[in-house]
């Protein structure tokens, strides 16, 4: 099969342009069409491939297979059949998407070749995906200081706007250029020159100046699979998340009634005394649970059958715990606690050491007649029923 030329390598913003069919094939076993010549980038390299119209035809998917060829998957409606062999069709590109795909595929050679000149790691893998995307290096570790800086230094060359160049070098041009990395290919090595900047193989589509990028930000730095991995954004879509997130920073600002630079204080107070607040609700959940043990204590001891049902408003599973304890300290106890809250009811049974009470069967059935969940073991058990259940009926009810 003839190979098809491939524009982008010319002109990366070129985004119209007519193409003959030449065939048709399969990719993965969707129908295909092979062109002459096309504008449109196969998915390759970590960049995703472009999108667009093809005749009049949405096109979902561009591949390339291990033979070269170069297959444009096309949305087809029911009964609508591919292109002739020997049409000619019109192309056009997704603009905006061919735009962000150059700034991030160029802003990660930056990337790469900054975290080389800082922190002396080197890219093994890189992905630029649709909402993401990363460049795992061979350091265990990332200093995130260090990473920092090489953002740094790649906003200073976007500043600088320097030319770019994407060229296919002679043999003896090759030899001598300093690529970071080798060619994963052996013939018609293209190479992607940022100025003085970097220089490495690649077949992507690039910016054709370094101010063209826009910005790079670094969104994170973590361990994947026992290496470095940086995450980060560039052009357009970064600047998308930029004012998103300043505009939430704008929204709390504003319910807060302060500056937004004053967010992170406001924060940390409301954090403070939220921890403040939920230690006196402990105290005071603790004081209701000892005099609702001291209560319940009394009832279990005028009780023939050694059994107490409560229900305690808004008692948690921790105060159940708490309660339960102290009334199970009786070896022959059987205590059948529940709380009452909006959300539920927290449910707990469970037996002092010489009773043979069966906790995790009983609140089997309890669970199952009310439409609840829960389970344990025959000593303990514990589980939630819908809100306004009868929790002393339906015991009740069950024991007989």
């Amino acid at each position: 099969m003839a190979s098809t030329e491939r524009l982008y390598f010319s002109d990366p913003f070129l985004h119209q342009f007519t193409g003959r069919v030449i065939a048709h094939a399969a990719w993965n076993g969707t129908l295909s069409v092979v062109l002459d010549r096309t504008a449109f980038y196969p998915e390759a390299g970590g960049q995703m491939a472009d999108r667009g119209l093809l005749g009049g035809y949405a096109v979902k998917d561009v591949q390339v297979d291990d033979a070269g060829v170069v297959h444009h998957v096309l949305e087809l409606s029911e009964g609508k059949a591919l292109p002739e062999v020997g049409a000619e069709l019109a192309g056009q590109i997704d603009r905006a998407r061919r735009r962000v795909h150059m700034a991030l595929h160029t802003g990660q050679h930056m990337l790469s070749r900054a975290l080389v000149d800082v922190a002396q790691a080197n890219t093994i893998s890189s992905r630029l995906g649709e909402t993401l995307c990363t460049i795992d290096v061979d350091l265990e570790v990332l200093d995130e200081a260090r990473v920092a800086e090489a953002e740094e230094l790649v906003n200073s060359v976007i500043d600088d706007d320097v030319a770019i160049r994407s060229f296919f070098p002679t043999v003896e041009e090759l030899a001598a250029l300093p690529l970071r990395r080798a060619p994963k290919v052996t013939d018609n090595i293209r190479v992607v020159q940022i100025g003085e900047f970097d220089v490495s193989p690649c077949g992507g589509t690039h910016c054709t100046r370094s101010a063209q990028v826009g910005m790079i930000r670094v969104l994170g730095v973590e361990r994947y699979k026992g290496k470095g991995r940086v995450s980060f954004s560039a052009g357009r879509r970064a600047r998308t998340e930029l004012w998103q997130e300043a505009g939430t920073l704008r929204g709390l600002s504003r319910a807060f009634t302060c500056g937004p630079g004053e967010v992170p204080v406001v924060i940390d107070k409301i954090r403070r005394d939220l921890t403040e607040t939920r230690e006196a609700l402990g105290a005071v959940r603790a004081k209701l649970a000892d005099q609702a043990a001291v209560e319940l204590a009394a009832a279990l001891e005028k009780s023939p059958e050694r059994r107490v049902v409560a229900v305690l408003e808004g008692a948690n599973p921790e105060s159940l715990r708490a309660i339960a304890a102290r009334l199970t300290s009786q070896p022959e106890s059987v205590v059948l606690l529940a709380g009452r809250a909006p959300e539920g009811m927290p449910v707990l049974i469970a037996r002092g050491s010489g009773s043979s009470f069966g906790c995790g069967a009983f609140l089997k059935r309890l669970a199952e007649a009310a439409g609840g969940r829960g389970g344990g073991r025959p000593e303990h058990a514990e589980g939630r029923l819908p809100p306004g259940t009868d929790f002393p009926g339906l015991v009740a009810q069950l024991l007989g």
